[in-house]
């Protein structure tokens, strides 16, 4: 074919195209998600599959919601900050052996941070009975100071928990009970010790009724951290940093572990299209060869080959890949994952194909072709096959949906490949995790959407060109 047939082909082929609308969307929405996936190293971080494989993101707070659902809610919630030694050190002084981090904190929150970690603190000493110690102090806009920790001795590395500890617990409950006078009942006090949310109560006013209702008092604090250093020892600040755990996080929030979800979601599109777009592919290739190959050799070989394919259309694609995903030690990997749904998929397409080839087979060129001593192999790959190109690309798009329903569903099961970020995988973690059922909404439904969204998408593109190519739609 001339490069002016070819030109001209692809000219009228998006002259129709541009009138149909869904298909126009699908080309925006299919647009949209290859920038996504292409894009995923500069949209989030480029370790990202790495770091997701890791236990727990301990820099991170666990099952928050987005920063932006306080515009339905009405409820301002601390955000997660980090602050890193390089802005530390601009609140760091050093006088008589102590080290003094007074850190500005500007509480304008309905809800403040759920927790204040200080990580990478490392003490050394060349005497064993003396160590650096650390203390933290909250001194409040309402000019009361909050004792948290005292005297903490560093030894090496050390990471620093506030909300949970037992002693700062303890700390605040009798700071509280001497400000304002307050006679807790034993049992009370013991349960408070387990269940207080303890920056709750000292990011609040000094009420009566502030361990049942805390109302938050707004204005600028200041966390205070004293590290003494007595003569003999010394402390490493070089990797030290201040996290206030916030009440939020990101675009999309974080699961149980911590991750950031829409850097999940953002990851996951890469699989997705990978899996979809592959899986099509392949499935309808195999497919129209196989229906073409059958319908040109005809007689028992159309039959044994049909017989076939419809013994592989009775059997229960999604059972058999649950089995299989036992066998391969209840995990599989992506390119078997393809593979399976390839195996599975083609049967459809090729009784279709085989319908298509029996009228081409019946066309004067191919019987030219035959008459002039065209090998098998020819007659078929460029003389029938081709004939089936717009039918092919038409099922490619209808077909990528299901398979990334397919292999969402496997991941969901457990069945997936763990060392991948899928969408699939996020909603077999939520499931696991009860979060439908603890109402973590941010961790169920953006995966299900984005899941939704790229079906929706390669089904516009799929029904838009199967009216363009099928001229018998077209007409319509």
């Amino acid at each position: 074919m001339r490069w002016v047939d070819i030109k001209d082909s692809i000219s009228n082929f998006w002259f129709e195209f541009k009138r149909q609308k869904t298909g126009l969307l699908g080309i925006a929405l299919l647009i949209f998600w290859i920038l996504v996936a292409i894009g995923a190293p500069y949209i989030t971080e480029p370790n990202i599959p790495e770091k997701w494989r890791q236990s727990a993101w301990i820099d991170y707070p666990k099952t928050v919601p987005p920063t932006w659902t306080g515009i339905f809610t009405g409820v301002k919630e601390a955000p997660h900050e980090i602050i890193p030694m390089e802005e530390l050190q601009k609140y760091t002084s050093v006088e008589d052996g102590i080290i003094k981090i007074d850190i500005p904190y500007n509480m304008k929150y309905d809800i403040p941070p759920q927790d204040i970690v200080i990580r990478n603190i490392s003490g050394n000493s060349t005497n064993r009975r003396l160590r650096p110690s650390l203390s933290l102090y909250i001194v409040r806009p309402d000019g009361k100071t909050v004792t948290l920790l005292s005297g903490i001795k560093i030894k090496g590395a050390t990471d620093i928990q506030i909300a949970r500890d037992n002693e700062v617990r303890k700390n605040v409950i009798e700071w509280v009970k001497q400000e304002t006078g307050i006679q807790l009942d034993p049992n009370k006090e013991f349960q408070l010790m387990t269940t207080l949310d303890t920056l709750r109560i000292v990011f609040a006013q000094l009420t009566p009724d502030i361990f049942d209702s805390p109302q938050p008092l707004m204005g600028e604090y200041h966390i205070i951290i004293e590290v003494k250093t007595p003569k003999g020892t010394s402390v490493d600040l070089s990797g030290t940093e201040v996290i206030l755990t916030g009440r939020t996080y990101g675009h999309l929030g974080t699961d149980d572990k911590g991750r950031d979800l829409f850097a999940g979601i953002v990851w996951g599109s890469r699989v997705s299209l990978t899996i979809g777009i592959a899986t099509a592919v392949l499935t309808v290739l195999v497919g129209i060869f196989y229906g073409v190959t059958a319908a040109y050799f005809g007689g028992w070989t159309d039959e044994i080959m049909m017989r076939f394919q419809e013994f592989m259309a009775s059997i229960p694609s999604l059972p058999i890949l649950i089995l299989l995903g036992t066998y391969f030690g209840g995990h599989i990997a992506l390119w078997q994952i393809v593979l399976l749904l390839v195996l599975f998929g083609w049967v459809g397409i090729a009784r279709v194909a085989r319908s298509m080839a029996y009228q081409i087979k019946e066309q004067t060129y191919v019987e030219a072709a035959v008459a002039l001593g065209a090998g098998t192999g020819r007659i078929i790959f460029k003389h029938m096959m081709p004939q089936l190109l717009p039918y092919a690309f038409a099922q490619m798009a209808l077909s990528v949906p299901g398979a990334v329903l397919a292999e969402a569903s496997l991941s969901f099961l457990g069945l997936g490949d763990p060392t991948q970020v899928t969408w699939g995988q996020i909603l077999h973690d939520a499931q696991v995790a009860g979060a439908a059922v603890n109402g973590y909404w941010w961790w169920v439904i953006p995966p299900g959407l984005a899941i939704a969204l790229v079906a929706l998408t390669f089904v516009l593109l799929g029904t838009a060109l199967d009216r363009v190519l099928n001229p018998r739609l077209r007409r319509l």
